[in-house]
């Protein structure tokens, strides 16, 4: 059995997320304590527990500690059984974290598995499912990590109630990642999206990003839809040759339009300041694939509290050689070695 400390570095779910999927993958029994001891409501919430169930059914794991504001989980995995799942949060929690924690076991287990997830899709405390499916999954593509993703209904904070699917296909021949240089934009695109709220609130954040970053009237996007509770998220989207770079910020109470957008505007902004290929959040979520996969390398920006946690926790439950190395002010080479079949077997 290895511990894992919750509480270590950023303290937050990420890290009761990576170890259970590390040992879906390796088969071992982990025990994590101090569970978000970093939050101001520590413990597990639902979409926490909604990540440990998942992860306990597609593995038929033996579990203790399941319960709401749970510090402490034992979790003993089985034998992962690719399948038709389906999932709900019963909140606006994140419903792509929920993803994230079962999607490479699935795809490692030989396999073809779909996922129905309901509750939360886009809130700022997490990758949105428009994120997922246009940054994330298609490098993991490129990758030899094959997947279909269909976004049935929005579930914005505070009311959820959102629906994907997603269809993961088992991982086929694995190539090492290099993203070491950017290369042009071929392709820019604003979305502001919105559900229940009036239609001129992404008209003027959509009027902001034109009026600030001068692009064409053709690469905006009004998107009005329906989503039981009101919700509003704006999207800028790069695309490049090896990936397509996703800058998000949601709306909310007593947020004007034009603070949300210059908000997304700025991280945008930010990103095209560095030689960085990877953004801050796209860094995280590479980890595990490049850990589970070939490895590989990749340069991002400064690099958050969030993603050295992330590489500390792996690096205890794999030993995997994760280096990292600063280029310039703000731009960081993350190198990811292959792991030694011989001290770590995932699935495949």
């Amino acid at each position: 059995m290895i511990v894992i400390d919750g509480s270590q570095g950023e303290g937050g779910g990420q890290i009761f997320r990576t170890a259970l999927t590390l040992a879906m993958c390796n088969g071992e029994t982990v025990r994590i304590e101090n569970i978000r001891a970093g939050r101001a409501k520590p413990g597990l919430l639902r979409q926490h527990l909604t990540c440990l169930r998942a992860a306990q059914a597609i593995c038929n794991a033996q579990v203790s500690g399941d319960k709401l504001g749970s510090q402490k989980v034992t979790f003993t995995p089985g034998s992962v059984q690719p399948g038709e799942y389906r999932f709900a949060v019963g909140s606006a929690g994140s419903t792509t974290l929920v993803f994230q924690t079962v999607f490479l076991p699935l795809a490692l287990s030989r396999g073809e598995s779909e996922l129905y997830l309901e509750g939360g899709t886009h809130n700022d405390m997490a990758p949105s499912v428009d994120f997922i499916n246009h940054s994330f999954l298609p490098v993991l593509a490129e990758l030899g990590w094959a997947t279909e993703l269909e976004l049935e209904r929005y579930g914005f904070y505070p009311s959820g109630g959102g629906a994907w699917r997603v269809r993961i296909h088992p991982a086929g021949t694995i190539r090492a990642l290099a993203l070491a240089q950017r290369g042009e934009i071929s392709e820019q695109r604003a979305v502001a999206v919105s559900a229940n709220i009036p239609a001129h609130v992404t008209a003027r954040e959509l009027e902001q990003v034109h009026k600030r970053c001068y692009w064409p009237k053709a690469d905006l996007q009004q998107k009005l839809v329906r989503s039981i509770g009101p919700g509003n998220i704006v999207s800028l989207r790069l695309k490049m040759p090896e990936l397509t770079a996703v800058f998000e910020a949601s709306g909310a109470k007593a947020i004007t339009a034009e603070r949300v957008a210059g908000k997304a505007i700025k991280a945008m902004r930010n990103y095209l300041s560095s030689d960085a290929v990877v953004c801050e959040h796209l860094a995280d979520q590479l980890i595990l694939p490049l850990v589970l996969g070939q490895g590989g390398h990749f340069t991002t920006l400064e690099l958050s509290q969030h993603l050295r946690t992330n590489i500390d926790v792996v690096k205890q439950l794999t030993g995997a050689n994760i280096g990292l190395k600063q280029l310039a002010k703000h731009c960081w080479q993350v190198n990811v070695e292959p792991l030694d079949k011989q001290d770590f077997k995932p699935l495949a």
